[in-house]
């Protein structure tokens, strides 16, 4: 499981990096806090699929881009 949530927020990472944004900027954009996001790319939390979805829509992606590595 460890394995599957550090993956997951490589994900998240790549894709906020791939935006050029920071995680504050994130944050802004999507409402989820900006620990909430740390947590989620060190894989230290179960990320919450509403959490994803903001996220997702933040970054303009499907929110599968982020669950399946698409």
């Amino acid at each position: 499981m460890l394995d599957e949530r550090r993956a997951l927020g490589d994900r998240v990472r790549t894709q906020r990096l791939h935006a050029s944004l920071t995680q504050e900027a994130l944050r802004d954009l999507s409402g989820v806090e900006r620990l909430t996001i740390q947590r989620i790319e060190s894989g230290a939390t179960d990320a919450r699929i509403g959490w994803l979805m903001r996220i997702a829509h933040a970054l303009n992606i499907p929110v599968t881009r982020l669950l399946e590595g698409e």
